[in-house]
């Protein structure tokens, strides 16, 4: 029964984005032709030319009607056409999308495994030297918009040093599939990981220096001690153990700011991935791409959080009740 309720809960939570992703481009202000062309070609259309591009993106029905057909159409896998690019919407966005979980994947890996450390670190030494150290070196990276972020490390490793690639995804000279062209990818890929792992790093280390900071004031740990416990065993089994359930929740709801990051970063560095199909999809004002785009990025947040309410039992025994 808990199962169902939080399947039940989610589908809603679906739902409500799908009606949201639905209803923004049509109750913004203006005619949904000029959203579709361009000015000077809608100037020069006749209204009967207008009528037919109305028809052909179904935007002449009722709003319930082209609700019906916009749901159904997501559950059939039809996110309708791109003016921007004239193809399917799922196949642009397919064509990006694996850019993207490349860079967020890397990114999320770097941020939470740094971000938890660092904080582990900062709580065990708290008030220490280290802690200091720490605590002013990633709030100070974590305040800073990701944007200078990434044009300082273009400035400093391309610019200056030529050590790096600053603008898209693969190498445009390697033959896809050979070992040149994966260390090319590799290559590019090191400053957009970087630029959005700092980004990331200071809201993971924040939560698990609390998080541990926390657990070390449990009964549980003084009673541990009493005991005679280790204190290495103290920490990493009596207080980590328990300061994981808080650092995995914000792991996986910081996919949703590796989104908006990726957007920023990608448009830095013309890296060829969702974030920066957003904004050809807004320049095109191709408001069926960035309902496509949306919804996507809608769906892996929900998926994420989905996958943590899932697991929790794993990571904590408790949680089953």
């Amino acid at each position: 029964m808990v199962w169902i309720r939080i399947l039940a809960a989610y589908a809603a939570v679906l739902l409500v984005a799908l009606t949201i992703n639905f209803a923004l481009p049509r109750i913004a202000p203006g005619d949904p032709l000029s959203y579709l062309l361009p000015e000077d070609v809608l100037a020069e259309m006749t209204p009967e030319a207008q009528a037919r591009v109305l028809a052909e993106f179904g935007l002449d029905l009722p709003w319930p009607e082209q609700f019906r057909r916009y749901a159904t159409g997501v559950f059939q896998g039809d996110l309708g056409t791109s003016v921007r690019f004239g193809q399917p919407v799922w196949d642009v966005v397919i064509g990006r999308l694996p850019w993207t979980l490349l860079l967020m994947g890397w990114a999320l890996a770097i941020s939470a495994a740094l971000g938890t450390v660092l904080g582990i670190l900062a709580a065990r030494f708290r008030g220490q030297k280290t802690d200091i150290v720490t605590t002013v070196t990633v709030l100070f990276l974590g305040s800073a918009p990701v944007f200078w972020v990434a044009m300082l490390l273009i400035t400093v490793f391309s610019a200056q040093l030529g050590w790096l690639p600053s603008f898209g995804a693969a190498p445009l000279t390697a033959f896809p599939g050979s070992a040149a062209y994966y260390w090319g990818v590799a290559e590019h890929l090191v400053m957009p990981v970087t630029a959005l792992a700092i980004a990331q790093t200071a809201g993971v280390w924040l939560t698990a220096r609390s998080a541990m900071t926390v657990a070390l004031g449990r009964d549980y740990v003084t009673f541990a001690r009493a005991k005679g416990a280790r204190e290495r065993r103290v920490f990493f089994v009596h207080a980590f153990r328990n300061a994981c359930l808080p650092i995995y929740t914000n792991v996986m709801i910081s996919i949703g700011g590796l989104l908006g990051g990726a957007l920023v970063v990608e448009t830095v560095f013309s890296y060829p991935g969702i974030g920066s199909l957003i904004l050809e999809g807004v320049q095109a004002r191709d408001y069926n791409l960035l309902q496509g785009v949306f919804l996507v990025a809608t769906l892996s947040v929900v998926v994420a959080n989905l996958i943590a309410d899932l697991t929790y039992p794993l990571l904590d025994p408790r949680a089953r009740r």
